[in-house]
């Protein structure tokens, strides 16, 4: 029985991960507060999420957008750009590069509304298994927590993240130990998650 269980969540697992992805170890789930901010700060736009365009002086071009299902958004002038992948920073560049072939030295800001693509999948050893949207940056113990926590034959120190790095780039397996991030005399910083990232408690 135990062996049957075993191959349906290996079946799982392949349809939740992109085909053609390698496995790769990941960094160690112990990040510390610097590198959680890092993580944080360097959050990447997706397919529906709300952004509020900008640009000093100019309100026809400024307004709040939505990211179309092709990670695209359209503005007057410029029409389609590409916004889905890309750091708000990253964007606000674009987006100034292409204006200044209609105006000198285009002040532009972007900020992110709504976050609305941010899906992660929670299996095993849990009370709820499934797939969760979140409305901001989550970490483990958020997903956990939605997921109504770890059941009793969770094995709490042996939880791994999935996380596909893209097309042609390996699939990061990071280890996760419960225990560490809850106990009070561990010196690490949240763990947080990206979009896609299948938590998986064994």
């Amino acid at each position: 029985m135990k062996m049957q269980i075993g191959f349906t969540w290996f079946g799982l697992i392949l349809a939740l991960v992109a085909p053609g992805a390698t496995w790769a170890q990941g960094p160690s789930a112990s990040v510390r507060g610097s590198d959680a901010a890092a993580n944080a700060a360097e959050y990447r736009i997706g397919p529906e999420d709300l952004l509020d365009i900008a640009v000093w002086n100019n309100t026809t071009i400024s307004r709040t957008t939505p990211v179309r299902p092709d990670g695209k958004i359209s503005l007057p002038l410029l029409n389609d750009i590409q916004a889905a992948g890309l750091t708000p920073a990253e964007l606000r560049a674009a987006i100034a590069e292409k204006l200044t072939e209609y105006m000198p030295n285009p002040e532009v800001s972007v900020i992110v509304r709504e976050v609305n693509h941010f899906k992660v999948s929670v299996l095993g050893e849990v009370k709820k298994p499934g797939r969760y949207d979140f409305r901001s940056q989550a970490t483990v113990l958020d997903a956990l927590a939605v997921a109504g926590g770890l059941s009793d034959f969770a094995s709490r120190s042996r939880i791994v993240i999935l996380r596909n790095g893209g097309q042609g780039s390996a699939v990061q397996r990071i280890p996760v130990n419960y225990n560490k991030i809850v106990a009070a005399d561990t010196p690490t910083g949240p763990l947080y998650l990206q979009p896609g990232d299948i938590v998986l408690v064994p």
